[in-house]
């Protein structure tokens, strides 16, 4: 079993931006453009990283952007037709904590002494695609998301409880 591997949870600070830039996008949707400075401040991120979020976004035509005093970015299609699994593939490569499928499925085929547990989680890899490839934006924003700024720290401490009980969870199985 290669134990060196990382099986933690695999979407970057950069994915996690991402999502939130869509998502206010998304409360937006239909409203007009929103300027890289409020989505950045109403999520407490950083404009300059930001801007290029949305420079990949708009090259991979999520958004749009307009230009001129009223110009900004918004979403090119309705919320509830962009899915997570596109945002996310596009930021931070294949989908779910294990990674890529194919590369399981050569592991399941190669390694006879593991291949229950690669079946495992190419199961767990297949559940979690099917979860972001069925979630839209729309999905999120009904769901509900506080209104205002969010507590930067409240967010950081969030996103590393669930970093770091991935973490664990990995460290367990070495």
């Amino acid at each position: 079993m290669a134990y060196g591997k990382d099986y933690s949870l695999k979407i970057s600070q950069k994915g996690l931006y991402a999502l939130e830039a869509i998502m206010t996008l998304g409360h937006h949707y239909g409203s007009g453009t929103v300027k890289i400075r409020e989505i950045a401040m109403e999520n407490d991120l950083p404009e300059k990283f930001l801007e290029l979020i949305l420079l990949e976004m708009k090259n991979a035509r999520i958004v749009e952007s307009v230009r001129g005093a009223k110009g900004g970015y918004q979403l090119r299609r309705a919320p509830s037709e962009i899915y997570l699994s596109e945002v996310i593939r596009l930021v931070d490569g294949p989908l779910a904590p294990f990674g890529d499928a194919d590369q399981l499925r050569s592991l399941i085929a190669s390694d006879e002494d593991h291949r229950a547990l690669y079946e495992v989680f190419l199961k767990v890899r297949d559940s979690a695609a099917k979860i972001l490839e069925s979630t839209s934006v729309a999905d999120l924003i009904s769901r509900g998301r506080g209104k205002g700024p969010r507590s930067k720290k409240r967010k950081d401490a969030a996103l590393l409880a669930i970093v770091d009980k991935a973490a664990a969870s990995g460290s367990k199985t070495k």
